[in-house]
Formats: C-alpha cells, structure tokens, sequence
C-alpha cells in the first residue's frame, strides 16, 4: 500500500482503517486502545496515592500500598460504615414505631365499631325540628382536609411512590484493588533491596533501576516478575523462588521455616509492550447507532 493509500477516497470498498477513523469522529461506538508505557504505574508504586512508597505494606493478595495511604483509606471506610449503620437503625426503629401504632390504631377501630353496633340497638327520639345539614358540613371539611391530592410532577409524592428501605451495611472493610476483606493486622511490610545503599532517597527515586532482589541482586522492574517474603518482608524475584527458596522452603534472610501462604506474588503494573503477557486495555463505552 502507497503512502496516500489509507486515505483515498476513491476506493469501492469500505476499508477498515476508513470504518475506525469514522467511528471515532463521529462519537459513536466502544472506544478500546491498549495502554502504554507512561499510563502504567511502576512496580513500587501505592495503588492509591500512585507514588513511590516510602512505607510500604502488602496485602495478602499482592498489592502494594503505602502504609498511611492505606490507613487513612480504612479509618475512612470505618467512619462511612458507622454512619450507614446509624441511619440503618434510625430506619429500623421508626418502622417498629410504624408497626405499633397501625397495631393501636386497628383496634381503635376495633373498639369504635364495637361501640357503633352497640349504639344502634339503642333507639333514640327523632327530633323533627333538628337537621343533619351542619353535621354533613362539618364531616365534609374534615374528609377535604385529611385527603391531600398527591403531585404527580414530583417523583416522591406519587401514588406509586414508596419510600426507599436502606439495607444493612456490611462492616467489614474491603481492599480497593481486589475487593477482598481488608485488615490493619494482616498488612505486612515490605522492604526493597536498594541498588546503591549510598545513595538517598531522593538520588535513588530519580534513577530507572532502584532496587534489586535479596538474594540474587537481580534489578527489579514491571517486566520481572516478584514475589514477598513474609516472615522477612525482602523482595526477591519469581526465578529465585523457584530456583532456590522452594527446595527448602526457608527463608534466606530470617532463616524462618516458610509455607506456602508465606510466598506472596507482587501484582505489578505491566511493561506497555504486547509481548509481556499483560493484557491492559482502555474501553470508553459511547452511544452505539442501531439501524
């Protein structure tokens, strides 16, 4: 194909490099592009702030967060929990209050037609010189006042309307990454292996390659795939594992015995390039045309 080949116009056929750049001119349409190098986030990044840890904690599931971070996340879904919880109460006890006065107020009815069946038995003197024309006025008022029309221009004040039931909050503190329960105690810290220990920190964040495995002193990065010691919290890589620490299944810093639940898999961000088994893609849903 020529130079001027995806943009001829004077083709027979609707070519699909002509369909997508329609597509994406017009509005319409799933807009998918696969995220780069510069949209991933670094290995030793917090899932949450997005910046590189000076305290990093890890999750039982792999995701690495920086320890104030993730505290202030918790404190913060504790606080919501509470609120929820206070207004579900709230909720409960005015249908309990709801519940015992419909109670009281069937048998007032009970008791008001008791009374109206005895009263009938009784006969009383008709007085011809009395009309029932004020009665009929004063119950007519009344049925006016107590009967409201509803608003059919406000949701919430049609026929049809009911009030909305909040449910019952769970308590339990969720991991923003994987959604699975999430506690203070079960955070373990995390320590890297820096390149240079002569360098500070600030010297060490302005560097490509920061850090390195404990034992093999391999450089770390999102291409090379990582792993957390647990007793120790020292950041080795996938090949040392398998290579070396799995035979005896002790730790080579702690010298602790490890299970497997000790080993635990660092969720890195991804390189940016096809070949690196990480599928990361964008999707922006737009309006679609239907014929």
């Amino acid at each position: 194909m020529t130079r001027h080949g995806k943009n001829c116009t004077a083709g027979a056929v609707y070519t699909y490099h002509e369909k997508k750049k329609d597509t994406a001119a017009s509005g319409y349409g799933t807009q998918s592009v696969r995220l780069g190098k510069d949209a991933i986030k670094d290995f030793d990044c917090c899932c949450l702030s997005l910046q590189t840890c000076r305290d990093p904690v890890l999750t039982e599931d792999g995701y690495l967060y920086e320890k104030e971070a993730i505290l202030q996340y918790i404190l913060h879904q504790k606080t919501d929990i509470a609120k929820k919880m206070k207004a579900y109460e709230k909720q409960k006890r005015a249908l309990k209050s709801e519940g015992q006065l419909e109670s009281k107020s069937e048998e007032r009815e009970r008791a008001e037609k008791f009374k109206q069946r005895e009263n009938n038995i009784v006969s009383k003197p008709i007085n011809p010189f009395t009309s029932d024309k004020s009665k009929d006025e004063g119950s007519q008022k009344a049925s006016s006042s107590s009967s409201a029309l509803p608003s059919f221009w406000i949701p919430s004040l049609t026929p049809e309307a009911k009030p909305t039931l909040l449910k019952k909050p769970s308590k339990t503190v969720l991991c923003p990454m994987s959604g699975c329960p999430l506690k203070m105690s079960d955070l373990i810290s995390v320590r890297f292996t820096p390149l240079d220990p002569s360098l500070d920190r600030v010297a060490l964040l302005t560097r490509q390659d920061r850090y390195v495995c404990a034992v093999t002193k391999d450089t770390l990065g999102n291409s090379v795939p990582c792993a957390v010691l647990r007793p120790s919290g020292v950041v080795v890589t996938m090949e040392c594992v398998e290579k070396l620490i799995q035979k005896d299944m002790i730790d080579p810093v702690t010298g602790d015995k490890l299970k497997e639940k000790d080993i635990i898999p660092l969720q890195r961000g991804g390189t940016g390039f096809a070949g690196s088994g990480v599928a990361l893609k964008a999707k922006e849903a737009r309006p679609v045309m239907q014929a």
